[in-house]
């Protein structure tokens, strides 16, 4: 699906969107955007469903992520590409096939559909290493306890004082 090109620029799209929304109401918006989705995708997500139950929550989730998508310079294929990814790596399935879907209708190849969900596995991957490493550090790492108690800490680290006591006596 390419890019709409019009001569009004986005603010004044969005402002018209805004008026007709205005004009016709939210439940029949709603229902002319879910509609629409269907078309277009197929079905209509479940998120979707449970937004439409409250039309001006779906309405303004749905001008959010269409003026964005509108906006970006990125070809709409690699908006859902990008998408995908995110919802892989945050494994959320329905997020993964949606997106995989709509990759796929805006021109996507099987092979990029592939490459994406590796490049997915792999950020994923380094983002759960990063942040359990850090959370090494700060726990184990820089132990406060085993420093007070005399322990040795990481390598390079002097090893705290002993405390003079009745023991350390000569």
């Amino acid at each position: 699906m390419a890019k709409k090109v019009s001569a009004l620029s986005t603010k004044d799209q969005f402002e018209e969107k805004l008026a007709r929304i205005v004009e016709q109401g939210a439940d029949v918006t709603a229902d002319e955007w879910m509609k629409t989705i269907e078309e277009e995708y197929g079905r209509v997500p479940l998120v979707f469903k449970r937004m439409g139950e409250r039309p001006e929550v779906l309405i303004s989730h749905l001008l959010y992520k269409g003026t964005v998508a509108q906006t970006s310079p990125l070809d709409p294929k690699y908006v859902e590409l990008i998408s995908m990814a995110v919802g892989a790596a945050l494994k959320c399935p329905h997020c993964t096939g949606y997106h995989m879907q709509a990759a796929l209708k805006m021109g996507a190849t099987r092979d990029e559909i592939l490459e994406v969900i590796l490049l997915s596995g792999m950020i994923s991957n380094s983002s759960v290493l990063a942040n359990a490493y850090r959370i090494f550090d700060e726990k184990i790492e820089k132990c406060v306890p085993c420093e007070v108690a005399g322990a040795p800490g990481r390598k390079g680290q002097k090893k705290a004082p002993a405390k003079k006591g009745a023991k350390g006596k000569k």
